[in-house]
């Protein structure tokens, strides 16, 4: 929704209703009409896609949705592919900034370049709003990596990651909204989907804004030529009766991340120097994260030290140190899809 103080924008304040009620829901379906043996007929769901989380249709009256919003009838396939956000810095909008009230309660919209980070619920807004005008001006489509926010700049982008899936995506603020005093975003539906909570409605997240800087790393590193590895870390597979045969990658266990230790910089293992660092990820042995380490020893100069460190039950694989955040965005996005793994920022 987009309300400045004396003008409620396109969307209006039906919109922040809906938002603060909705608790949304999952994937679309669309009802089938079955003959029973006794000549009644009962409406059965069918998915469109199998991939996605079987959930009541929108305006069934069931599912966590408010009134009509929830699922699309059609959605695109192979949704979980669609990438993040295509972040670049833009100016922000006037119109769209400007201090509103809704419900009483006046926001503020952020418009200097300091660092943001807000943990809270997360929910998503699907069909109900689908096709129309968003806070931005530009049309809501569910299906993009989109979000509403009450006062992240417009436009701008965040970094959002569910505590409970531990999945990270990166959306595209164009949107006022949730307004409640749980709730501090609501993500489109495929950003929910990949979030992992179409089917629970919200998770627990954490949203940090990117800023300025960190977009200009990002942007630079991929416009950088890629370094091409020398080595290959693999592994030997050994077929029953056989002789070893190489041309396995490595593929180590690896377990789920924790959002917090990401995003907050929860307490850091004592190994580690102050800075910024990559985590390349987390497992529950240390072989394994020793084999981790192997496979992306041809990265070092992009990476910097690799260094396995015990924490809990868990072992963790770091890369760094790096001076700033910007520096530590711009190796994570150097790296090439073939080094399999989805570094995190992590400050200690």
């Amino acid at each position: 929704m987009r309300a400045p103080i004396d003008t409620i924008y396109t969307r209006g304040l039906g919109l922040a209703v809906l938002l603060t009620l909705a608790a949304c829901g999952t994937a679309p379906q669309k009802p089938d009409n079955v003959k029973m043996p006794h000549g009644g007929k009962v409406k059965i769901p069918v998915r469109q896609d199998p991939t996605l989380p079987a959930l009541p249709a929108a305006g069934s009256g069931r599912g966590g949705y408010y009134k009509d919003d929830g699922p699309g009838d059609n959605p695109p396939a192979n949704l979980r592919d669609v990438p993040d956000a295509e972040v670049r810095n833009e100016p922000y909008s006037t119109r769209s900034n400007r201090p509103y009230v809704v419900f009483g309660k006046t926001y503020t919209p952020i418009t200097d370049n300091e660092p943001f980070t807000q943990r809270g619920t997360g929910t998503w807004y699907g069909k109900k709003f689908h096709g129309q005008r968003t806070s931005s001006g530009e049309i809501y489509d569910m299906y993009k990596m989109t979000a509403a926010h009450p006062t992240l700049p417009i436009p701008s982008y965040a970094r959002v990651t569910s505590i409970d899936s531990g999945e990270q995506v990166i959306v595209r603020i164009n949107d006022r909204g949730p307004f409640h005093a749980t709730r501090v975003i609501d993500v489109s539906y495929t950003a929910a989907l990949k979030l992992g909570f179409l089917g629970k409605g919200s998770h627990q997240v954490i949203v940090e804004r990117l800023l300025p800087a960190e977009i200009d790393a990002i942007l630079a590193a991929r416009a950088a030529p890629k370094p091409v590895p020398s080595v290959v870390a693999r592994s030997i597979d050994t077929p029953a009766g056989g002789e070893p045969e190489m041309g396995t990658v490595v593929q180590p266990e690896i377990t789920a991340l924790s959002a917090v230790d990401a995003t907050v910089a929860a307490p850091a293992p004592s190994a580690l120097a102050t800075g910024f660092y990559l985590q390349l990820g987390a497992y529950s042995r240390a072989d394994n994260a020793e084999a981790g380490r192997a496979q992306l020893a041809p990265y070092a100069q992009t990476l910097g030290n690799l260094d396995v460190v015990p924490a809990g039950p868990l072992f963790r694989l770091y890369g760094g140190p790096f001076t700033s955040r910007a520096d530590a965005a711009r190796a994570a996005a150097s790296l090439p899809a073939s080094a399999g793994v989805k570094p995190i920022v992590i400050e200690r």
